[in-house]
């Protein structure tokens, strides 16, 4: 061959390393972690600034590689062509158009791809300097481009946005899922998935969804003496207890344990001589609807860790603290102040007894299930939105693959119900009306 030939075959195989520079560069810039990008230039990494300033501007990033990717290899395939003809005559441009093909799939699209795959981050780190010339030199030509291809989008109508980078909340739930961590046991790694996505669902949450209801709240008269206060206060595990006058949704304060036993300490140990009244601090009230990502950022602006729940009628419907919204987060929350769930018991059948009063979610909390809360707060209050009427006692219900059956029942509400995960064979005793099961 001639020096000519073979000054074509070396351009051939620079072009095809380009057209592999192109290629892969394209995958590992789309698939490298932005988190761990960003993480690495907060750390001072050069690279990964780079990586992060070429990404910013993906429309201009893309265009630049497809541009050069597509420039390298008309060029390849063209030398190729007037090499092979020159050799082997018109038959040159079939060999030529055979064999190119397969080179540029082989060792510029496939293998480069390939391995950009698997070393994403690596790659994107290694070839983000001289990516950063190809843009800078391409990026003009690029984004003229783009304008013309804007241009003929909204000749049919389409509008397309500029560059966008932004991480939506249904991109950081999927990353969620696809969480895993090696050096993690299953159940430390299911725990990490459900705290992080817990983060997400503060906005999506109420407080009126994860309120103590006013029936199990721990309230105070204030109308009573000095002395029959401080044994509530020091025989409730609370520290913080409302205070009403009159009537129970009449609350006119909140007492702080710690306020009280400060000033029986100034008492001199005598609690007729305490101003139970004065120590009572304005209660704050919110409507149920306050999201618990709002919730949270106003209990850290007011530095407050308890707000009593109403409705649109400015009806206490319970109370929420910061804990319950952490809860929320990191799951129960238990001290040695705590107590049990009251009104919840385990029977040696792994069916549970429980009051009517007790909410959905403590119930949710302590097995697991996935009863629905959306329509009650507690548990008598879901059974009667299923049933559309007052249960009678002995009749069952099947909910979210939950049996229960109805034990006891005072006038219109249900005092106490039976729990069980439902099996294949469960018979659900509907009453006419009843909605068809939820599980």
């Amino acid at each position: 061959m001639t020096a000519e030939l073979w000054l074509s075959l070396l351009a051939i195989l620079v072009l095809i390393a380009a057209s592999a520079f192109f290629s892969s560069s394209e995958t590992a810039l789309t698939a490298a972690s932005r988190t761990r990008m960003h993480q690495r230039a907060d750390e001072g990494d050069v690279r990964a600034r780079r990586v992060e300033a070429l990404t910013a501007k993906r429309e201009t990033l893309i265009g630049s590689i497809l541009l050069g990717n597509n420039a390298v290899n008309i060029l390849a395939s063209s030398l190729a062509t007037s090499a092979l003809i020159t050799l082997f005559g018109d038959a040159g441009v079939a060999i030529a158009t055979l064999g190119m093909t397969l080179l540029l799939l082989i060792f510029a699209e496939i293998l480069p791809k390939t391995i950009a795959l698997h070393y994403p981050d690596r790659l994107a780190l290694t070839l983000s300097g001289p990516l950063t010339m190809t843009v800078r030199v391409l990026g003009p030509f690029s984004r003229v481009i783009g304008l013309l291809v804007r241009g003929i989008a909204r000749i049919f109508g389409i509008r397309l946005d500029n560059d966008k980078m932004m991480v939506s909340a249904d991109d950081l739930r999927g990353a969620i899922r696809m969480y895993d961590d090696p050096e993690a046991t299953d159940a430390e790694t299911r725990t990490e998935k459900e705290m992080l996505a817990s983060i997400l669902d503060l906005a999506d949450l109420t407080v009126g969804e994860i309120m103590v209801h006013r029936r199990q709240m721990t309230t105070i008269d204030a109308d009573l003496d000095p002395s029959a206060i401080l044994a509530q206060v020091t025989a409730s595990p609370h520290t913080r207890l409302p205070m009403w006058r009159g009537e129970p949704d009449n609350i006119v304060g909140v007492l702080h344990a710690k306020d009280m036993l400060r000033a029986l300490t100034q008492a001199g140990g005598d609690p007729a001589r305490i101003d139970v009244g004065g120590l009572a601090r304005t209660p704050w009230f919110i409507p149920d609807s306050t999201t618990l990502h709002d919730q949270l950022h106003a209990f850290r602006q007011r530095h407050a860790h308890f707000a009593l729940v109403i409705d649109e009628y400015g009806t206490i419907q319970g109370l929420v603290t910061l804990e319950d919204i952490l809860e929320e987060i990191v799951g129960e929350i238990v001290d040695e102040h705590d107590i049990a769930i009251e009104g919840l018991e385990r029977q040696p059948d792994d069916s549970l007894l429980v009051d009517g009063t007790v909410t959905i979610r403590d119930i949710n909390r302590e097995t697991g299930w996935r009863l629905p809360d959306d329509e009650a707060a507690t548990i008598a209050g879901l059974i009667i939105h299923e049933a559309m009427l007052i249960p009678e006692v002995g009749q069952r219900f099947r909910i979210a693959g939950i049996e229960a059956e109805v034990l006891r029942r005072h006038r219109n509400r249900i005092t106490k119900l039976r729990l069980r995960a439902a099996d294949e064979t469960a018979l659900a005793q509907r009453p006419a009306g009843r909605h068809p099961d939820r599980s």
